[in-house]
């Protein structure tokens, strides 16, 4: 697979990343097989899925302790990236920026995960109790213990973005990365990025762009919707986020059908076997050289299709195309 470095140490991973959430928190759980996740995470890796995307939050915890599992055997085959800053309670989750909490969840994340270093260290959301700069300032302490080799950010949500409205969806987010850059260098931001959430290609990737920091594209399928694969008025389990997301209604995802027959379109040019999926990717993957779409998967076959997006390379009348679908209906939030 091509490789792309992130942030200005110059971190190479592979082009196409392998987001674990899927396997242990946020969707079906009837669907949540262990065995399977591992297989999922080997056929990732074969394929030069190097980055593993997870959080301790995450299960909570069971993520990494499945990770681990991997990287027990296979360490030198992954770029291992896990999150800090959020702890899931019974009905709630809360942010937790102690400097004290974070080293302490460091190594605990280190013991789980089965390795000496964390590759990438992310703040998963800023403690509004604590000054972002003090969380900041901690986890660099770890960079200088070797106990992680580099530091992000993970976008503010949504929802607490649209709260804020002082100057657009990100503004926040480039606050906050303002302010910690002064501390110690950001190697990465996290957030939203995919054909249906296009926002932040407006400020926050070309502030990324601007100095060097690497942007790692979460939910670039939009949870599933963009494989095509999801059918409107199927329904949801419970446990499934998108069981309550304005967008999985039955309306609003038949409203979207004509993003993915967009999508479905551009594919067919391309060849039987490629997929709306890809096609998903590889848009993602042309917004610069330093982005990196990091789809969740659980199970081996979808692992494999995401990493095949790496090949996929769209021409300008494709990416015309996918410019001029109509935008998506509903809230995200």
């Amino acid at each position: 697979m091509k490789r792309k470095a992130i942030g200005a140490a110059a971190l190479e991973v592979g082009a196409v990343g392998l987001g674990c959430m899927p396997m242990s928190w946020a969707y079906t759980g009837s669907r949540q097989r262990g065995e399977e996740s591992l297989r999922t995470v080997h056929a990732a890796l074969d394929r030069g899925s190097t980055l593993l995307d997870t959080a301790d939050m995450y299960g909570p915890f069971t993520n990494e302790l499945l990770l681990g599992r991997v990287l027990k055997e296979r360490r030198a085959d992954a770029f291992v990236s896990t999150k800090v800053g959020l702890l899931v309670g019974e009905q709630h989750i809360v942010a937790n920026g102690r400097p004290g909490y974070v080293k302490r969840a460091c190594d605990a994340s280190l013991r789980r995960l089965q390795t000496d270093v964390i590759d990438l260290y992310q703040l998963h959301r800023a403690d509004p109790e604590v000054p972002v700069e003090e969380t900041w300032g901690a986890m660099a302490e770890l960079v200088g213990a070797g106990k992680v080799r580099s530091l992000g950010l993970c976008a503010v949500g949504a929802r607490a973005a649209r709260r804020d409205g002082r100057g657009g969806l990100h503004a926040g987010t480039i606050r906050q990365l303002e302010r910690i850059q002064q501390v110690f260098p950001v190697s990465s931001v996290m957030a939203e990025l995919s054909v249906w959430s296009p926002e932040a290609l407006e400020a926050l990737l070309p502030w990324c762009t601007s100095r060097g920091v690497g942007f790692l594209a979460a939910m670039p399928l939009g949870n599933g919707f963009l494989t095509g694969t999801l059918t409107p008025g199927q329904g949801f389990e419970p446990d499934d986020v998108r069981a309550r997301h304005p967008r999985f209604t039955a309306e609003m995802m038949a409203a979207n059908q004509p993003v993915v027959a967009g999508l479905r379109r551009v594919a067919a040019r391309h060849g039987a076997d490629v997929t709306p999926a890809q096609v998903a990717l590889a848009w993602v993957l042309a917004r610069g050289t330093s982005v990196v779409p990091v789809p969740g998967a659980k199970h081996e076959r979808w692992a494999a299709e995401n990493a095949a997006a790496a090949e996929l390379l769209l021409t300008d009348a494709d990416l015309a195309e996918i410019a001029g679908l109509p935008a998506a209906q509903g809230s995200w939030d």
